[in-house]
């Protein structure tokens, strides 16, 4: 796990958007969404189409490339199981 990834994680205790996390961590919107992508494929991060935690939105749905900011964010039991043993 990246520092930034372990930093991400940090701030997905809860549902958060991604402007939330990108001014938590001040970095670069294209950072963000490369390592949000890398926490997705590894399962560590669930996408949501809003911040109600039932509106999943399944991996072939997902385009950060163009829908980043409409979704919200959310670590996974996996995530934080790996955030928590490094």
């Amino acid at each position: 796990m990246t520092d930034l990834e372990f930093d991400i994680l940090d701030e997905l205790y809860f549902v958060q958007s991604f402007e939330s996390i990108q001014n938590a961590l001040e970095i670069d919107i294209l950072l963000l969404k490369d390592a949000l992508r890398q926490l997705i494929e590894k399962g560590w991060v669930r996408c949501f189409k809003s911040a109600a935690t039932d509106d999943v939105v399944f991996a072939e749905e997902i385009d950060l490339d163009n829908r980043y900011l409409e979704y919200h964010y959310l670590a996974t039991k996996e995530g934080l199981l790996a955030h928590n043993s490094r």
